[in-house]
């Protein structure tokens, strides 16, 4: 029995895109590496501070916004500083 094809998409550069893209809740979460899910759970609960836009029952995300999120949760070490 043969399996149909996979198919994968390109990972997302956001730093490629305008600012004002929007991007559904699939996309965005493939950009920050996480699932749909995962969104939908930091929607409701309100864990993280990330923007979204409500149109009926779909979601979209500002490129602008991801980028932003990205940058606020970098970290440069979890080590403590030196004594």
């Amino acid at each position: 029995m043969t399996h149909p094809a996979t198919i994968t998409r390109d990972p997302i550069d956001l730093d490629a895109l305008p600012k004002s893209t929007l991007l559904d809740d699939r996309r965005a979460a493939e950009s920050l590496g996480v699932s749909r899910g995962t969104l939908a759970v930091w929607r409701s609960t309100g864990r993280y501070n990330l923007n979204y836009i409500k149109i009926g029952r779909l979601v979209k995300y500002k490129v602008g916004d991801l980028i932003e999120f990205r940058e606020r949760r970098t970290q440069t070490h979890t080590g403590r500083g030196a004594a």
